[in-house]
């Protein structure tokens, strides 16, 4: 298979639908960040979480077509992960029947794309963040047509970067620095002038773990 087929959105979809690994709902500590900082999760897993999803948009540009995924700036005015490289997403709310139903209401609310381009086809295992949210990463293949309206209240902007790019382990470097008090390891991915770091690195290495390793 060559290089571009390797990571088109049909090579994606049947990864994220056969994907390695062990069932997603034990394997959240054994992939990602997690790894680097078994003592910090513990600390996490006794305190409350709030319920989230996001979603991984890969875009679909045809068969043997390297596929794009799709992330945020945030604003420089939200409370939290403010200026962050991030995937859509949000609070999962009470009306929501499912993760999916959440990511796909939050990426319309944040983005602007319409749910009638979005085909979900898995989930990663949960992520759960210091900043006290339990994250379910939603799996989706998007197809081309779609429009982007960021909402300027959450997204300073909305850009695509290759899955090639994001899949590829030598671009994935460490990095530490002190969080409350202790030593935090994280995963980071500089794209160009983009410094994609914590959380949605964190989620792009479980993804590479299930899908590409």
């Amino acid at each position: 298979m060559s290089e571009s087929g390797l990571f088109s959105a049909r090579e994606f979809r049947a990864r994220a639908i056969n994907q390695m690994g062990g069932p997603v709902e034990d394997a959240w500590r054994d992939h990602g960040d997690h790894l680097l900082n078994p003592q910090s999760i513990r600390e996490i897993e006794g305190i409350r979480l709030k319920d989230a999803a996001v979603l991984i948009g890969i875009v679909d540009d045809g068969d043997g077509e390297d596929a794009k995924v799709i992330l945020t700036q945030r604003t420089s005015t939200l409370r939290k992960h403010s200026g962050q490289i991030a995937f859509p997403g949000g609070g999962i709310d009470e009306e929501d029947a499912t993760p999916e139903v959440a990511a796909l209401r939050e990426a319309e609310e944040e983005v602007g794309l319409h749910p009638s381009f979005v085909e979900t086809v898995g989930r990663l295992p949960l992520y759960l963040s210091g900043t006290g949210f339990r994250i379910q990463p939603v799996l989706a293949v998007v197809q081309r047509g779609f429009t982007i309206t960021p909402n300027p209240d959450e997204v300073d902007e909305v850009f695509e970067v290759p899955l090639s790019f994001l899949m590829n382990p030598h671009n994935h470097r460490r990095d530490s620095r002190m969080w409350q008090g202790k030593v935090r390891h994280f995963y980071t991915m500089p794209y160009h002038d983009y410094y994609i770091w914590g959380i949605t690195a964190g989620i792009l290495r479980t993804l590479y773990e299930r899908l590409y390793a």
